[in-house]
């Protein structure tokens, strides 16, 4: 599972922050592009591409011993606000995050029904004065309560299962059709994604499927979602499904230092990128948030062994 939940949190935080990693970077303007679950009142007051609902249907091999874990795993956005009482009480705007984990108790497939976990996660407000000789600077962290509820259900079709897993938001918004996207997310579960783990059973690749299940294959419907086989080459007891398009067995690369929260660029080009932003470029990063600090940090110190090793290698295929 550690392998697992390494893919897992590089699609967790997939967009957190691009280069150039500030927030008066364009870019950095509209964020959590992918996996938004966002409550009903809001999907349905502005018709647009958010859902209430995130749906995965995988294929399962089981039998009467089998046994389902799940885990839901979204981050849970808050809302920074700095005020800078030194150059006249300014206030900056930044969402933070807080990654959220809810585990279904061990499913049995021989017996299951349909099956229904609620979970909610409480409001909370925090205010940080920050005082130096040059700044008088106050944090206020707001963040929304949110409730949701996972339902698990499982069809037979001939030999295997259809299994199905829904996520659904159901925190309260009130006078959605009046408010923007940005205090939806507030309320919403962002880069959400489901991982489950089969004991005595064995998942179905939907990409790839064998021929006595590509008619099953072809009755899942995943809505917001794509379940891909992780884990080592060849096991079939674990599926990501993921708000990113994935391939089964997606793998990080070993010569990777860390997450540069942009899974489809290369590490070589954004390290070098991020040395060579000038020190009001540095500064404004390392005060955006501590993944970003972390970041910075990382870079600057990376030995020029750990910079040639992200040049290039050589591999037998």
């Amino acid at each position: 599972m550690s392998l697992v939940e390494r893919i897992a949190d590089a699609v967790l935080y997939e967009g957190y922050i691009l280069y150039p990693y500030r927030p008066s970077a364009v870019k950095n303007q509209q964020r959590w592009n992918f996996g938004v679950v966002c409550p009903e009142s809001y999907a349905v007051s502005q018709i647009g591409n958010d859902s209430s609902t995130m749906r995965t249907e995988c294929l399962l091999e089981a039998n009467a011993s089998t046994t389902l874990d799940v885990k839901v795993r979204f981050l849970h956005l808050l809302l920074r606000e700095t005020a800078n009482f030194s150059d006249g009480a300014s206030v900056k705007e930044w969402h933070e995050a807080v990654a959220r984990e809810v585990l279904v108790p061990r499913v049995e497939i021989g017996t299951l029904q349909s099956q229904r976990v609620k979970f909610d996660f409480p409001a909370s407000r925090t205010i940080e004065p920050v005082t130096s000789d040059a700044n008088a600077v106050m944090v206020l962290r707001t963040q929304q309560a949110i409730a949701g509820e996972i339902e698990i259900s499982a069809t037979r079709l001939d030999q295997q299962l259809k299994l199905s897993v829904v996520i659904r938001n159901l925190t309260l918004f009130a006078d959605a059709i009046n408010r923007s996207r940005d205090e939806a997310l507030l309320y919403s579960f962002v880069s959400t994604h489901t991982i489950l783990e089969a004991h005595q059973g064995s998942f179905v690749s939907l990409l790839d499927p064998p021929e006595p299940y590509k008619a099953a294959a072809l009755q899942c419907i995943n809505t917001g979602t794509y379940p891909v086989l992780v884990g080592d080459e060849g096991a079939r007891c674990c599926v990501l499904s993921s708000p990113i398009i994935l391939y089964d067995y997606p793998q990080i690369a070993p010569e990777s230092a860390g997450d540069l929260f942009d899974g489809t660029e290369i590490d070589e080009i954004l390290t070098l990128r991020i040395m060579s932003l000038t020190d009001d470029e540095k500064r404004e990063m390392r005060s955006t948030d501590d993944f970003a600090r972390r970041l910075l940090e990382r870079t600057e110190s990376m030995s020029p062994e750990q910079l040639l090793n992200l040049h290039g290698v050589m591999k037998k295929v």
